[in-house]
């Protein structure tokens, strides 16, 4: 089994002319939660005293932080509120040939940049996965 350290991760999203560009260097954070829904079947007389249900559609989101930047400001304020979707990859051990990597569109939901007076000025980012996730290799 081989594990891997979070510092390779690599996250590439389209700018607002669809192309691909690859934020890893401004992100220190990312989170890609996938649900699938299920629809209870019990009915009157089932066998025992469990629930039984079905798998349904499945769903994923999206959530990056990082340091803020005006050249990933650029992208990623070009994008929220766009109609059309954005592609995205992820690969969660680094873009070397044969790791994985996750691929598909998303919508963007939210974005914030957030500033202290003792500390980094910080950017964060939601988005809403649309349709199908290929999970591939580089």
């Amino acid at each position: 089994m081989a594990f891997v350290h979070g510092k390779s991760a690599v996250f590439k999203l389209d700018d607002s002319g669809g192309t691909l560009r690859d934020l890893s260097s401004y992100l220190d954070d990312l989170s890609f939660p996938r649900d699938i829904e299920t629809a209870e079947t019990t009915t009157f007389g089932v066998a025992g005293s469990a629930k039984t249900y079905i798998t349904g559609l499945s769903d994923a989101t999206i959530s990056i932080s990082g340091k803020f930047d005006a050249t990933a400001d650029g992208y990623l304020a070009g994008v929220i509120g766009q109609a059309a979707t954005i592609s995205f990859e992820y690969g969660p051990a680094g873009s070397t040939a044969g790791n994985v990597k996750y691929s598909g569109e998303c919508i963007m939901t939210s974005y914030e940049v957030s500033a202290s007076v003792g500390d980094v000025v910080t950017a964060s980012a939601d988005f809403q996965v649309t349709g199908q996730i290929t999970r591939g290799t580089w």
